[in-house]
């Protein structure tokens, strides 16, 4: 009982603390108390172990020691700074990348393959033969007055604005019929020529939406590849950039 009691006989003992800052030293802010000196001590100990550890390594260096962050940093004043690479992915790729699944892109990709379609299939490409040049040769029986006063227009029976085409070129009198019958004029048909450059617009922005979401697909595709257990790890043939895919050889594995 005499521990019990000697426990009891403190509990009414003054409670002793820690002195504070004397009036006299007010200006010089808050007196250490011990917890600060103890985690004062623990950092510089710390410190001190850590220069000890690194004068060690220095001593045991090995000079023909390499590591890539040799070749993958420089020194600029004195400091270690990263040397600067090409990046690999455009910023539209990282936000999809980021923020989407395979699947989506897979179905966004679907959906714009399936529109280059049907824009395709509307246009027919005719486009492309107005654009190449025209080898016609006309033979005219005369002099050179006669052949500087030819009229290719009047000869195709056209309109000389419709004198570029070479595919849907009708002649003056189909022009006729299709005003008599209320059909379009040629300000209509300029205007129907700039609805048609305005579709094949769209389509070579949907061709490289196209290809821009394959690249991301590949990427993401092989990613999810690289992350599945494997007895050997895939050797990387060719670095990834902006236009493709990385391309890894992968070491044929026999399956039950």
């Amino acid at each position: 009982m005499e521990p019990l009691w000697k426990k009891a006989s403190k509990s009414n003992q003054r409670v002793h603390r820690e002195r504070a800052q004397p009036a006299a030293r007010a200006e010089l802010g808050l007196l250490e108390k011990k917890k600060d000196y103890k985690r004062r001590a623990e950092d510089q100990h710390q410190k001190d172990d850590t220069l000890k550890l690194l004068r060690k390594r220095a001593l045991t260096r090995n000079p023909d020691e390499f590591y890539h962050h040799m070749i993958n940093s420089k020194v600029e004043g004195g400091k270690h700074v990263e040397r600067e690479q090409e990046d690999e992915h455009t910023p539209a790729q990282v936000r999809l990348m980021e923020t989407q699944d395979l699947k989506y892109v897979g179905m966004k990709r679907t959906m714009e393959t399936n529109k280059i379609r049907r824009l395709q299939g509307k246009l027919h490409m005719t486009e492309v033969a107005n654009k190449t040049r025209n080898k016609h040769v006309f033979f005219v029986d005369g002099d050179e007055k006669e052949a500087a006063a030819f009229d290719v227009a009047e000869h195709l029976q056209t309109h000389p604005d419709l004198l570029g085409r070479k595919t849907n070129r009708p002649r003056l009198d189909q022009l006729e019929r299709i005003v008599v019958a209320g059909g379009a004029d040629v300000a209509t048909i300029a205007a129907m020529n700039e609805e048609r450059e305005k579709s094949y617009r769209e389509l070579q922005r949907r061709i490289e939406r196209e290809k821009e979401l394959t690249i991301i697909q590949q990427k993401m595709e092989l990613k999810r590849v690289l992350k599945e257990k494997r007895a050997s790890k895939p050797k990387r043939v060719a670095k990834g950039t902006k236009d493709r895919a990385p391309v890894y050889k992968f070491k044929y594995e026999r399956k039950r």
